[in-house]
């Protein structure tokens, strides 16, 4: 390529630069020709080459961020000018930079292109204006891009709601019609034959109360989904009700020697809530603490008055375990439909035993009902830590009557 061609393809990058500058640029460039498929510059790497398109085409990409996948910024055509930013930046190269056709470059290392920067601050106005409009164009497709991800998961998370209800209504039904026929047989056997098999009835009896269970929670996300939470409030004491979840989980936590206790401030004002619900949401809770607590350790259930947005009266549940805590940035996740913590595969399956598996719904059922009467949840904890057992506690806000 001679000097004058070279000078015509400089001329459509730098645009306003005078003939002399653009000969000098010309004359520290030199030209070399690439087959189809090559990698001209590798994401990350350090790398000290400039290069100018003068023929054929590349494909700029980067990767997403640990998987191996890969996402097209842009083509890399004629005239445009690729690789120029971690020259300015002293940095490796943002994304990867492929050739799609046979191609021709024109190529000036880092020493060259930094003295020519010096004595032309034209050039970097000119990279600077090219950087931001592809920059611009990055975030266009970004957000098309953005769009189109939220819509299409926004579908699927809704057909698999549709699919959870459908799912949900359909189990309930043999599962009532089986617990009936459990009933009939334990009411209807003698004492002889009932003693042979009470025990066997008695599994199948816990087993289907234990996937009712399973089913209702279902169906409350389903209910939390779609905002049909239909909420009866009454005036509800505080200390009574969580006296009511305690007791119902005593059992529980005496199997783990999990000692559970609860500390009431007298102050602590009456609730308006559902009094399902929000037993219901304790009880989450609370589960949740034994689940996550070593055996012998120690559950401690707290009621204050506080306030909510615009001073609005409260009461405050706090359930504090001695378990073995969240990392901060599980915080938000874990009321999250399906979160789980740690791998699903190692979980045992006793509902309440140590680390024990479960549908990852509790949580966010306790965030709906929080929501569905104007209050919230959080947790706070110092973080993972099954050796020292740092702790977690839940907290549950809901509005005063």
């Amino acid at each position: 390529m001679k000097t004058d061609d070279k000078i015509a393809l400089l001329q459509l990058v730098y645009k306003g630069l005078g003939d002399e500058s653009l000969a000098e640029i010309a004359e520290l460039s030199h030209i070399c020709d690439y087959p189809a498929n090559h990698l001209l510059c590798r994401e990350e790497e350090h790398e000290d080459v400039l290069y100018v398109i003068a023929e054929g085409k590349v494909l700029i990409s980067q990767r997403l961020g640990d998987e191996e996948s890969t996402r097209i910024l842009r083509v890399g055509k004629k005239g445009d000018i690729v690789g120029e930013m971690a020259l300015i930046q002293d940095a490796p190269r943002s994304a990867s930079v492929h050739t799609t056709t046979p191609c021709t470059m024109l190529e000036m290392d880092k020493k060259d292109f930094e003295n020519i920067l010096a004595k032309n601050p034209r050039i970097a106005l000119d990279l600077i204006g090219i950087t931001l409009n592809r920059l611009r164009d990055n975030d266009q497709k970004s957000i098309s891009d953005l769009q189109k991800t939220n819509k299409m998961l926004r579908q699927m998370d809704r057909n698999k709601m549709e699919f959870i209800q459908v799912t949900a209504h359909e189990l309930r039904t043999p599962l009532t019609v089986l617990k009936g026929y459990v009933n009939v047989l334990q009411a209807s056997l003698n004492a002889e034959v009932k003693n042979n098999l009470g025990e066997v009835l008695q599994g199948i009896n816990k087993g289907t109360e234990r996937m009712h269970g399973i089913v209702n929670t279902m169906l409350d996300l389903t209910r939390i989904d779609a905002d049909s939470f239909k909420i009866s409030p009454v005036t509800v004491p505080v200390k009574q009700i969580l006296e009511k979840v305690a007791y119902k989980l005593s059992t529980a936590a005496q199997e783990r020697n999990i000692a559970l206790s609860i500390e009431h401030n007298t102050d602590t004002p009456n609730i308006k809530a559902d009094p399902a619900l929000m037993e219901k949401a304790l009880h989450h809770l609370l589960v949740n603490a034994i689940k996550y607590t070593p055996d012998g350790g120690k559950i401690t259930i707290n009621a204050m008055p506080s306030a909510l947005e615009n001073n609005v009266k409260s009461a405050k549940i706090s359930i504090h375990d001695t378990g073995i805590g969240l990392d901060a940035e599980h915080h938000e996740l874990a009321f999250e439909k399906f979160y789980q913590v740690g791998e699903v595969a190692t979980h045992s399956s006793g509902k309440t035993s140590f680390k024990g598996g479960g549908s990852g719904l509790g949580l966010a059922i306790v965030r709906g009902i929080a929501e569905a009467h104007g209050g919230k949840t959080w947790v706070e904890s110092s973080g993972h830590d099954e050796e020292n057992l740092s702790g977690s506690t839940f907290y549950l806000e809901i509005p005063a009557s």
